[in-house]
């Protein structure tokens, strides 16, 4: 199915395509539809259709970047306003409520940081928005991470098909590919730096009190 909906974005007119680009990401987690088509895909093909010459890669990757922030700030919205009825309803169909409630109480403790981190799996970008919402994040914090979850997740994607622009298809599983080791790294940043910093700083309180 997912090929035949790239086929037919790769067969629209260059104004259509670029405002695919800019709907589908917004789409995946304020209307769900990401459980259905990753929004990733889109913007990989966006970048397919910018390497072959028919988009300007910068009106891409600005489609890209505010579909996607104003997608998950709806989602945001949608989760703050309807709350625990988004877990009877249509997040239910495809996930358990004891997933959903898991991702909210992990939501609650790491706040921002799980915005920012969700945007680089395909299930977490579909579901943090709404759960953001339920979980009472203040939208500043949400913002400021959606943002700059938006730009990293949309560079990566758009440029992946920009530089793979023969086969959507290998570009498409290097833009999970590299998601995901992006998602990786930054989880061995955020949460191994502080590790490092509290252990440094433990050893030099040793020597000071063994004195």
């Amino acid at each position: 199915m997912i090929g035949s909906i790239a086929a037919h974005l790769l067969a629209l007119p260059a104004w259509l395509a670029l405002l695919a680009v800019f709907a589908l990401p917004a789409l995946e987690s304020s209307a769900f539809i990401g459980f259905v088509f990753p929004g990733e895909v889109t913007l990989v093909l966006g970048g397919v259709l910018a390497g072959q010459g028919r988009l300007p890669v910068a009106a891409v990757l600005a489609a890209a970047i505010v579909g996607a922030t104003l997608g998950d700030s709806v989602g945001f919205v949608v989760g703050a306003r309807y709350g625990r009825r988004l877990l009877d309803g249509t997040l239910g169909r495809f996930v358990s409520s004891r997933h959903l409630d898991r991702g909210q109480r992990y939501l609650a403790e790491k706040g921002g940081k799980a915005v920012f981190l969700g945007r680089f799996t395909a299930t977490l970008r579909v579901l943090v928005p709404g759960l953001a919402g339920m979980a009472g994040l203040r939208y500043r914090t949400f913002l400021v991470n959606n943002v700059a979850g938006a730009v990293g997740w949309s560079t990566l994607s758009v440029l992946i098909g920009y530089l793979g622009a023969r086969s959507w298809q290998h570009a498409a599983h290097l833009a999970s590919r590299a998601s995901l080791g992006v998602l990786a790294v930054l989880v061995l940043a955020l949460v191994g730096v502080p590790a490092l910093q509290r252990a440094v700083r433990r050893a030099r309180r040793s020597p000071e009190l063994s004195r």
